[in-house]
């Protein structure tokens, strides 16, 4: 069974994807840049995703390092494939055309696709 990540939890994952660990501060200051947040509400989130085996931790001097246990591919397609189910009833064309055809994408972005696309014909 995967647990599916809140928001707040998402974006603390985000932070530690890419410092691979690092101190509840790092984080902290990471999440800040972004958008207000208290120390204690990082500690606190943090904790409880170590309870459920999102994060794990190790002790170093007087505080801990966390680092993430669960991978963000898989994370990604677990959340991408839910989504799919339950807001396009398993059509990934719908999705597509949903998420392109809503927002402005950049040329760099559509001749990525586009490069995928081809390499996925080949």
């Amino acid at each position: 069974m995967s647990i599916t990540p809140t928001p707040a939890e998402l974006e603390i994952l985000q932070v530690l994807w890419l410092l691979q660990e690092a101190k509840v501060q790092t984080v902290n200051d990471k999440l800040s840049e972004i958008k207000p947040v208290g120390y204690t509400t990082t500690l606190k989130t943090m904790q409880i995703m170590e309870q459920k085996g999102l994060l794990g931790r190790e002790k170093d001097g007087k505080s801990h390092i966390y680092f993430p246990l669960i991978a963000q591919a898989d994370t990604q397609s677990s959340m991408l494939e839910k989504l799919l189910q339950s807001a396009f009833g398993g059509s990934k064309s719908q999705l597509v055309m949903h998420l392109l055809g809503n927002k402005k994408v950049s040329k760099k972005e559509l001749n990525e696709i586009k490069a995928f696309l081809d390499n996925m014909d080949k």
